[in-house]
């Protein structure tokens, strides 16, 4: 049987870009003569069958818009098999032959396990600020949330040399340090910290190196552990040990929002069209990538596994360029 209608829903974080992934799922389906579904607020609204067909109406004039226009959620109770099986048993009442679901790790397992235990054809689009994904280069909404990242630490740079003033930034990432890596290198930081078990000696080391010379300021870009909050930990060690005042600053999820950049809807939109044709051509499970700066599809398996970063081009870039 081949493709008639096919569902759409994003799941975990939302991420800018996710609104053009949508836009290209729903246009190219149409494209094929197919019935296109969103799904509201991800996984959660697929086991509460709320869903909505869409024309191309619905997603007009929204490639500019961050968020994603069908909502998101994390969804605890999909982590359970006999929930799954709800899920699987209403997308086949409904007839739906596709499901495009656009996420990061967590969603792509719940991909997984409705492919393995019920062999609903599914596709996964990454889109995550975190770019953590496993068997692709970016993520959706890495680069606008860089970017707006950089033009707040910007902003705090101002206000650091006009009271000759150390600021910690802190950044979204939880388990990955993508994010705060990409604004550190971006925003001349003086200083990163990537990891819970971070050395303060070194932080205060360039510190000193930098005021010996001259340097009024300085920023230190912090990735958030598991909970937010790290900064403060920091700035309290620099006061009590080593009398440095320090200004925090965590951006939070102001990260998450906003216009996404050109680059973010380009790929987003070429993904969501991969995306429909993939499950046309009944390729399924798979994931679509970057690769190489080119838009093609890696195995859902794959996709699956954890992230490896190499963090030494990056730390080594930063420590070289901050002197």
């Amino acid at each position: 049987m081949g493709m008639k209608n096919i569902a759409v829903l994003c799941s975990g974080g939302d991420s800018p870009g996710m609104n053009a992934a949508i836009r290209a799922v729903v246009r190219t389906g149409h494209g094929h003569g197919l019935k296109v579904y969103g799904i509201h607020k991800g996984f959660d609204g697929l086991i509460h069958s709320k869903f909505k067909e869409m024309d191309l109406s619905s997603v007009g004039n929204i490639i500019q818009r961050g968020g994603t226009i069908l909502g998101s959620s994390r969804c605890p109770e999909f982590h359970e098999k006999e929930t799954r099986k709800t899920a699987a048993q209403i997308l086949k009442a409904k007839k739906i032959n596709g499901l495009v679901i656009i996420g990061g790790n967590g969603s792509f397992n719940g991909a997984m396990a409705l492919w393995k235990e019920h062999k609903i054809p599914v596709i996964g689009i990454p889109g995550t600020i975190d770019n953590d994904v496993s068997g692709t280069d970016y993520t959706i909404g890495f680069d606008t949330a860089s970017q707006t990242a950089v033009e707040a630490v910007d902003k705090i740079r101002d206000t650091a040399l006009s009271h000759e003033r150390t600021f910690l930034v802190e950044v979204m990432g939880r388990k990955s340090a993508s994010l705060a890596l990409n604004v550190a290198i971006c925003s001349g930081a003086e200083n990163v910290v990537v990891s819970s078990q971070y050395d303060l000696e070194q932080i205060v080391k360039r510190n000193k190196l930098g005021r010996k010379r001259g340097k009024k300021s300085s920023i230190i870009i912090v990735a958030e552990s598991d909970t937010p909050g790290l900064s403060y930990k920091i700035q309290e060690e620099l006061l009590l040990s080593h009398d440095i005042k320090a200004g925090v600053c965590i951006l939070g999820h102001i990260q998450r929002g906003g216009t996404p950049t050109v680059y973010d809807r380009v790929v987003a939109t070429k993904m969501g069209h991969l995306a429909v044709e993939s499950l046309i051509e009944a390729n399924f499970p798979v994931v679509t990538v970057l690769k190489n700066g080119k838009v093609t599809l890696s195995p859902l398996e794959k996709c699956l596994k954890n992230r490896k970063a190499s963090l030494k081009e990056k730390l080594d870039l930063i420590q070289a360029l901050s002197i």
